[in-house]
């Protein structure tokens, strides 16, 4: 007699967070998050193909060999085709010999491709749903700073970040590691993050979900994420 095992429940995500202020750390206000983006669903294969196409995209195909008929030199007939008792060759440039050409080697090419847009935007919400599910995803708004000095914006990304996990580290490198989504960027923010490594500061068009994966905290502004939600159920 065999027995069923029983389905794992989906762990529910809670789709209700706070909007803080990024310089006091206040709330200002809860957000219920639109359940048609963060429904939970993670589709980790989804998101593999999109980082293997970001990523060839990425790769540089520059590497090229010379063929026989690109290596200088070889035009004369080393010796008469009969007679000598050796093997007949026509140049001595052929691949068998020293500094003959290459035999299938790599010549330069392009190794992107593209996925349907679709797929894109469905590995963009995957992420969105796995950064809200770690509790790794922050709502503020729209961030205005005061000045644009390095030293203040970290300090205060610090007390942000520590507030919403006081148990982060900031000797690992990797728990500083943020990527800001905000509607329009000021002068000051752009600035003062321009220094600041494992750190990036981008709009809600201009970024892509190997972004999003390569940065443990996401910190996205009210007015960007209804963009980035509108773009990812658009047509």
């Amino acid at each position: 007699m065999t027995t069923k095992t029983p389905k794992k429940e989906k762990k529910k995500i809670e789709t209700i967070i706070p909007i803080y202020d990024f310089l006091s750390c206040k709330e200002l206000k809860k957000l219920d998050l639109d359940e048609k983006i963060f429904d939970g669903k993670i589709n980790s294969a989804l998101m593999h193909q999109v980082v293997l196409m970001y990523q060839a995209a990425k790769r540089v195909g520059t590497a090229s060999t010379k063929t026989r008929g690109e290596v200088s030199g070889g035009g004369k007939k080393p010796w008469k085709q009969k007679g000598t008792g050796r093997a007949r060759v026509g140049s001595s440039r052929n691949p068998l010999w020293k500094g003959g050409g290459a035999v299938f080697g790599p010549h330069p090419r392009d190794y992107s491709y593209s996925l349907p847009q679709k797929v894109k935007r469905l590995a963009v919400k995957s992420t969105l749903n796995g950064k809200l599910r770690d509790s790794e995803l922050f709502l503020i708004d729209e961030p205005k700073l005061a000045d644009h000095k390095t030293k203040s914006f970290v300090i205060a990304l610090k007390k942000f970040l520590k507030l919403n996990n006081p148990k982060i580290d900031f000797d690992k490198p990797r728990e500083l590691s943020t990527m800001f989504i905000v509607d329009s960027a000021d002068v000051n923010l752009k600035r003062a993050s321009g220094n600041v490594p494992r750190l990036l500061v981008t709009d809600s068009r201009n970024f892509t979900a190997l972004d999003i994966l390569l940065h443990k905290n996401l910190i996205i502004s009210e007015p960007a994420l209804k963009k980035v939600c509108k773009r990812i159920i658009s047509k």
